[in-house]
């Protein structure tokens, strides 16, 4: 420790996947569920191989028994438990290092894609050889990102004043040759984890409760000191007296009531020391201790990877940061992690424990890279510019791996620009990628992306042993064998490809940053399989270069897949969930040292069905009934694909393989015997068969064997996946399962045709024989092409024997599979089966028109809708709900980014297109912006990122995301919304500058608009004839009419162009969907051109009984007042001839009231310049000449009779003397605020009976403008906050600005709050003075923030 403003160290010698896996893969106690999906237990059945081996792969596979052997077999004590924390002996990772100790993991660099690393962290300091454990640390999103291109100079004092104001004092022994201090500042909050924040702000809170409590104790005092002095209060200005002194009370104890912490500002300073960019902070804000945190006292940090120091905040957040410099010295970046999630994958990878060996990371002697692409702007998710800065970073730090242990669903697999530049750092730069295959399991299909649908990605599925579940999960009775856990994601992809690669132990106890105040914590997922199984390559890879292997990622995944050992029963299928296997180390690295002089090529396999050229896949995936019942032929093109840069006439030419194709099962999948392969690749066709398969789940591989090295085992596999799905034969559409028995662990699927006609699906779920309590997985999933898996999910617990429904969406005429699954540890130690009976029953009601679009006109919309399957009820219903706004964009602006972390390792700089859009709220409202080109798609996109941010007209930022926009609580008032969208393609951009925005609104439930349905065409003119519902009998159809909204039911936010958006269905289900599932489609009504009401025409009569003369003349003295307020004031030269013609209309129109009162309004809108005093005088001086030239009693005497209405004449007289008396008002109201402002602005201020006169000003002129309006008014307010200051009762003052405020719709108005706050230091309340300042920075930021 070397203060408390910074702890350092220096590390010498020495969107996660959920559901939509937006978020890191964690561990199953975390709300969602995740990809990955377990493997199927069959115990009483003998393991078997998937395929044939040559007998040295048979021999393996023998090898692999008595491993799986071994992992049952295990006791626990205590130092097998400390193991099973971080699991080795799975992969044989403790073998591997216990024979070659220095293969350890030394020599390799591995990056880190994640939520960010912490480098305080146990076990994340050194290697097992001394090294420095973490090399950099970057935020690769921008989250951490402040603007320091402000640039101050140190005053006489040795001080300067930082981005948040305040004054900070420099180390005068830190060096800054130019004398140039760039500045900016940040809510620490931004950079804290949701959790964090949490645990600071209930710390925070408990210390300004005391010290509000104080205060209310002190204000209570003075109270009870009035009440005894004055038992009875009469007198007017003792009652205002006391009345300010409950303020006081009222006001403390609603402070505390709408406390809201926005977190403390840091201020940052950054120079130049002559070397390097040099980095203070500035964190008294975070300290108990005032003399702690100061900026002078902090030990300046650096770039990370230049001296690997880090610091701490303070120690109640207990949170190191690191510091990186960009575009010379105008951006900081200070990296946080945004989650616990990054620091426990490296730690499984790579953390080195020198006391505690048994708890060191799979390869300890690695070193680390923290690219963090989880933006904790957004929570943890990740973002495109994240992942591209990280890809850039790894090629930049010469690293060999690559772990990421994030992803989500994607629409097209294998595609996109992160997956173009993956393939470039791994074909070119030969990283080796490695990735989670997400936790969306137990449902085939749900491997997510990247991990699970990219090629050159090693995905990996997520396993766990008899000791993981002995020791980490702490369960009673282990199973008797290894599985893939339950919410592991399962293949095949959408394309036919394997989708997991291989798996690694899929949980772990591993170090966590120190703001968590543990040191290690457990976590399971495919996020932690993903490192393990990154540690065991690394492994290999510090072997392969101590032995002078070449390094290929081709070669490598080849020696995982042909070495791995199957997990659970061995059925081919299996493979669907645990890949080719668990990892096994040491035989991987043998295989590696026998395959040295191998060609490192990879085999691109491209496959179309036979005589079509598109689509193409990388798999054969039947699974809907109509590819079941006949033989198909595909063409199957191999490629072979050497590293980028081999050479033509060493590699390419020389390149041939003899190879000899085999099926693993021939009667299903034929193929030719043998081919011969060269560097241009072979095509040949497949013929695949199953026409004679059982109902049900089938796996086959075809693959190629080196006919001159059989030994090698595979060199590519073509997967072919069939699921051939049962039809409904029965009249009735009804599907029952019955006796289906589970332990844990155990899967049940089944694939089922929809028969046409279905639309949704009520089932049943009876369970029966057990006694404790158990979990199930009730996963339905369907495929439609160019379309996300359609999936529905349940978890369905049974404290004892009983019966539970579901209802779901179901799209006819494609298989669904109905995956089934106890859960891994459910029911462990009972013994006991229990017994599951599933029943599904199809229903559907078929319309012409699914989703239906009202095109404005008065028309309605005839819907046909008829059952196929058996009897429906059709009740039509529809409901608009939101409102879609479109807008167009009012500027666009195309940039090169500056920096080197945007800049491709190919050299290609990235350009950022910023678009802005306005839009108005006329009510406060929920909004979502949308932009359906671009959302939704974060892997599966040509562009690399988009972010957006939308700002008030004090450029506070309410709202901002990514491809995910969330709806957010918008107050009334204009916004802007900017969006940035990068990419290296200057053509691409272009075409996005008209890019059209969507405001999303949810219409409140007032608003909600219900469409009638009518039984005639012309049902809602006439008013009857309304459809309300009807029997649907098979085969019959039933017609009638949706007609759109009547214009007066329309929202009024609802402009021409504009969508009403909503939902009709036509049946109800007899069990309850769940909430947003509902069985409805999509309506939309486009709302029509709106009829403008035409203006009066102006009464002239009176107008014209005056002469052409004298309606000249006023015509000229209106247009002359008219221009003299359009001048100009910016000038000396143009306020001098304002002020020349001001004089000049004066004479020429004396006394003129509108003249007197434009001079006025104009006077207010310019700025009060260098001499306040003189500008306020000036203020007077104008208001006076407005007062004196009304006639007062006049104008009194007219108010206080009554006009007639009906007299044309009266009314145009009343319109005048409202006129005069609204311009003596503000006249007034303007003179007493500049009477405030220079009492106010005089550093001395006598007492009052030492200024009788200008006290008696201020008074007068507040008294007579109280006999005019109700200076209660907040239009008015200002003035009385003046009066109640002037007489020191500043509880009262603060209490009507706060009225003030509160009333306030617009915008806030940064005057108010200065104001507020010069009352709440002139109270003496600090705590609410320093709550304020928070506050302020929220409200009124100086600037944006960066992209």
């Amino acid at each position: 420790m070397v203060s408390a403003a910074l702890l350092y160290k220096t590390a010498f010698s020495s969107r996660f996947h959920e559901h939509s896996f937006r978020t890191p893969l964690l561990p199953l106690h975390s709300k969602t569920r995740r990809t990955s999906q377990s493997t199927r237990k069959r115990p009483t059945l003998h393991k078997i191989r998937a395929m044939p081996f040559s007998s040295s792969a048979t021999n393996r596979d023998s090898n692999g028994g008595e491993e799986e052997a071994a992992l049952r077999s295990f006791k626990l004590n205590e130092q097998t438990f400390l193991a099973s924390l971080m699991p080795k002996k799975e992969i044989r990772a403790d073998r591997f290092v216990e024979d070659h100790s220095e293969y350890d993991g030394r020599g390799v660099v591995i990056a880190i894609f994640d939520s960010g690393v912490d480098p305080a962290a146990a076990g994340l300091q050194v290697t097992s050889d001394g090294k420095p454990k973490i090399l950099d640390v970057i935020d690769c999103t921008g989250s951490g990102d402040i603007d320091i291109s402000k640039v101050v100079k140190v005053d006489g004092d040795g001080c300067i004043v930082g981005a948040s104001g305040r004054q900070l004092t420099v180390n005068p022994s830190w060096k800054n040759p130019s004398g140039e201090w760039h500045v900016g500042c940040k809510l620490v909050y931004e950079l804290f984890t949701d959790t964090l924040t949490s645990r600071l702000k209930k710390e925070i809170k408990k210390k300004w409760d005391e010290k509000n409590q104080e205060a209310v104790a002190e204000a209570l005092r003075h109270l009870d000191e009035f009440d005894q002095k004055h038992v009875k209060v009469e007198d007017a200005s003792l009652k205002r007296i006391h009345e300010d002194l409950k303020n006081r009370v009222d006001l403390l104890r609603k402070e505390a009531d709408s406390y809201d912490d926005k977190g403390p500002i840091i201020d940052a300073v950054v120079w130049n020391d002559g070397e390097l960019w040099r980095v203070a902070l500035d964190t008294q804000c975070l300290e108990d201790d005032s003399a702690s945190g100061k900026l002078a006292d902090f030990v300046p940090l650096t770039n990370y990877r230049i001296e690997r120091k880090y610091g701490i905040f303070s120690k109640l957040d207990a949170c190191s940061f690191v510091t990186n410099v960009y575009d010379e010295g105008n951006i900081l970046s200070i990296v946080t992690d945004c989650s616990p999630h990054g620091t426990h994958v490296a730690g499984i990878a790579a953390a080195f424990h020198p006391k505690e060996p048994l708890l060191n990371g799979v390869a300890p002697g690695a070193q680390l890279i923290s690219c963090k692409i989880g933006d904790s702007r957004l929570g943890s998710m990740e973002t495109g510019t994240g992942l591209t800065r990280a890809l850039i970073s790894a090629v930049e730090h010469k690293c060999d791996l690559i772990n990421m242990s994030y992803g989500e669903p994607t629409l097209l697999p294998n595609y996109g620009r992160f997956v173009d530049l993956v393939n470039e750092a791994v074909h070119k730069h030969r990283l080796i990628f490695v990735s989670s295959a997400g936790n969306n399991g137990p449902a085939l299909s749900t491997v997510g992306a990247p991990g699970g649908t990219t090629s050159s990605i090693i995905g990996i599925g997520a396993y766990v042993s008899p000791s993981m579940a002995a020791g980490a999960h702490c369960v009673v009775e282990p199973p008797s064998e290894g599985l893939e856990y339950t919410w592991s994601s399962r293949g095949p992809t959408v394309d036919g490809d394997l989708g997991v690669c291989v798996s690694a132990p899929g949980g772990a106890v591993a170090p966590v940053p120190t703001w968590t105040l543990q040191r290690r914590m457990l976590m399971n997922g495919t996020s932690m399989s993903s490192p393990s199984a990154c540690g065991g390559v690394a492994l290999l890879i510090s072997g392969m270069k101590a032995e002078g292997i070449s390094v290929s990622p081709y070669t490598i995944r080849e020696a995982l897949e042909n070495t791995a050992i199957s997990v659970g029963g061995g059925f081919p299928e299996d493979k669907l969930s645990t890949g080719q296997g668990l990892i096994q180390v040491d035989k991987a690295f043998e295989y590696l040292r026998q395959s040295r002089d191998t060609p490192r090529v990879r085999y691109e396999i491209t496959i179309n069905l036979a005589g079509k050229s598109n689509p193409t896949s990388r798999g054969i995936y039947l699974r809907d009934a109509s590819a079941c019942v006949q033989t198909s032929e595909w063409t199957v093109q191999i490629e072979p694909r050497f590293h980028d840069g081999a050479n033509n006439l060493e590699q390419l030419v020389p390149f041939e393989e003899c190879v000899k194709l085999q099926s693993s099962e021939k009667a299903v999948v034929k193929a030719p015997e043998f081919v011969l392969l060269t560097h241009n690749g072979r095509s040949f066709n497949v013929i695949v068969d199953p026409t004679n398969l059982s109902d049900g789940l089938h796996y086959y591989e075809l693959y190629g064997i080196d006919c001159k090295a059989p030994w090698r085992g595979p060199l590519f596999r073509v997967p072919i996946t069939i699921t051939k799905p049962l039809a409904v034969k029965e009249h009735i559409p009804l599907i029952k399962f019955f006796g289906m028995s589970f332990l844990p662990g155990h899967i049940e699927r089944r694939f089922i045709s929809v028969p046409l006609g279905a639309s949704w699906v009520e089932a049943t779920m009876k369970t029966s024989g057990f006694d404790t309590s158990r979990r199930f997985f009730v996963d339905v999933l369907q495929i439609s092409p160019l379309k996300r898996p359609m999936k529905w999910e349940s978890v369905a617990t049974f404290s004892s024997p009983s019966t539970k429904n579901f209802s779901f969406n179901v799209e006819n005429g494609r298989t669904i599979e109905l995956a089934i699954a106890q859960f891994w540890s459910s029911g462990i130690g009972s013994h006991e089966a229990t017994l599951v009976d599933f029943e599904i029953e199809f229903h559907g009601i078929n319309t012409n028109k699914e989703e239906l679009l009202l095109d404005g006109s008065d028309a309605p919309e005839r819907i046909t809708a008829e059952a196929l399957l058996s009897s429906e009820k059709l009740v039509p219903s529809a409901i608009l709900k939101k409102i879609r706004v479109p807008y167009p964009a009012i500027e666009s602006k195309l940039i090169a980014l500056p920096t080197d972390r945007d800049k491709l390792f190919s050299g290609k700089q990235i350009l950022a297109l910023t678009l802005t859009y306005k839009f108005k709220l006329e009510d406060a409202a929920n909004v979502k912006p949308d932009f359906p080109l671009l959302n939704k798609r974060v892997y599966d996109t040509i562009f690399e990122s988009q972010f957006y941010m939308i700002s008030d007209s004090n450029k506070r930022v309410h709202a901002l995301g990514d491809v995910y926009p969330k709806s957010s609580k918008l107050p009334k008032g204009e916004y802007t919304l900017q969006l940035c969208i990068r990419h290296d393609n200057v053509q691409y951009l272009d075409k996005l500058k008209q890019l059209v925005l969507f405001i999303e609104k949810k219409l409140e439930v007032k608003d909600l608009i219900r469409l009638s349905c009518f039984a005639q065409p012309d049902g809602a003119v006439m008013g009857n004839g309304s459809f309300k519902s009807s029997v649907l009998i098979p085969g019959e159809l039933e017609a009638f009419y949706v007609a759109p909204p009547s214009k007066d039911k329309l929202p009024k936010s609802c402009p021409p162009g504009s969508i009403l958006v909503g939902e009709i269905s036509y049946g109800k289900p007899s069990v309850a969907i769940e909430k947003g599932k509902q069985i409805s489609y999509q309506i939309s009504y486009v709302v029509p051109p709106i009829k403008v009401d035409e203006a009066k025409p102006k009464d002239l009569s009176s107008y014209c009984k005056k002469s052409v003369s004298e309606r000249l003349q006023e015509e000229v003295r209106d247009a002359k007042i008219k221009f003299l307020g359009s001048l100009k004031q910016g000038t000396e030269d143009e306020l001098r001839q304002w002020k020349d013609l001001c004089v000049s209309l004066k004479s020429e129109y004396h006394k003129y009231t509108p003249l007197l009162a434009k001079i006025l309004e104009c006077l207010l809108s310019q700025s009060a310049g260098a001499d306040k005093l003189l500008y306020h005088e000036q203020v007077i001086h104008a208001a006076n000449e407005v007062i004196d030239s009304i006639d007062k009693d006049e104008l009194a005497k007219y108010f206080s009779l009554k006009s007639d209405p009906e007299d044309d004449e009266a009314e145009k007289i009343k319109k005048k003397m409202e006129t005069t008396r609204e311009q003596l008002i503000e006249a007034l109201y303007r003179k007493g605020l500049a009477l405030a402002e220079i009492e106010a602005s005089k550093d001395e201020t006598p007492a009052a009976e030492d200024r009788p006169e200008q006290h008696n000003l201020f008074e007068e002129n507040f008294k007579e403008l109280k006999g005019w309006v109700d200076v209660k008014s907040s239009k008015y307010s200002l003035l009385l906050v003046a009066h109640e200051r002037r007489s020191k009762r500043l509880g009262t003052a603060l209490k009507v600005l706060n009225d003030m405020i509160q009333d306030d719709a617009e915008p806030p108005k940064k005057q108010l709050y200065e104001l507020k706050l010069s009352l709440l230091e002139e109270i003496g309340w600090k705590h609410l003075v320093s709550y304020e300042k928070q506050w302020m920075y929220v409200r009124f930021p100086p600037s944006l923030p960066l992209f």
